[in-house]
């Protein structure tokens, strides 16, 4: 009679699943310049970019009274933005960052007619722009926001999406 394990202990040992990324995108009956497909690849290079190996992050485009809830339900303000992002806090050191991003197209279409960007550019920057900030990125209020390392990060984030053809 052989030593060892009997058979059915001799199993192969399988790797560890790595660890996962869901990113999903919703826009009930909100009109968005740019595709959903798109959308998540933004927001999946955004990830890779940033080395995140576990996240669950939610894309909702929404309309501008929604947005206006939101802004005062979490932020205090009130009236529409362009963008309100909620970074929930993980329960223990490790855990996959789970976020929610909502933007709100026609405001971003105002804005990027005032700023002289396209309506599909801006909503790209948003994008990014929430990712970042569920991965815990912040920026300073104001003028100097554009100088922050967020913003840079950002802005360089957006080309690298131009370049290989997200956006």
């Amino acid at each position: 009679m052989p030593d060892g394990d009997p058979p059915q202990a001799r199993r192969a040992v399988r790797p560890l699943a790595r660890p996962q990324t869901s990113v999903t995108v919703t826009r009930g009956t909100v009109r968005v310049p740019l595709a959903l497909e798109r959308v998540r690849a933004l927001a999946e290079l955004v990830l890779r970019r940033e080395r995140v190996g576990a996240a669950a992050i939610s894309i909702q485009f929404v309309t501008p009274r929604t947005i206006a809830r939101l802004h005062e339900a979490h932020l205090g303000v009130r009236g529409a933005t362009d963008i309100v992002t909620l970074e929930h806090a993980r329960d223990v050191p490790g855990a996959p960052i789970v976020g929610e991003v909502h933007i709100a197209p026609a405001v971003a279409a105002e804005n990027a007619a005032r700023f002289g960007n396209s309506a599909r550019m801006e909503v790209a920057r948003l994008v990014i722009h929430g990712v970042l900030h569920t991965l815990g990125w912040e920026h300073p209020e104001g003028a100097s926001r554009t100088a922050s390392p967020m913003w840079r990060r950002q802005e360089h984030l957006l080309r690298a999406a131009q370049r290989v053809g997200v956006v």
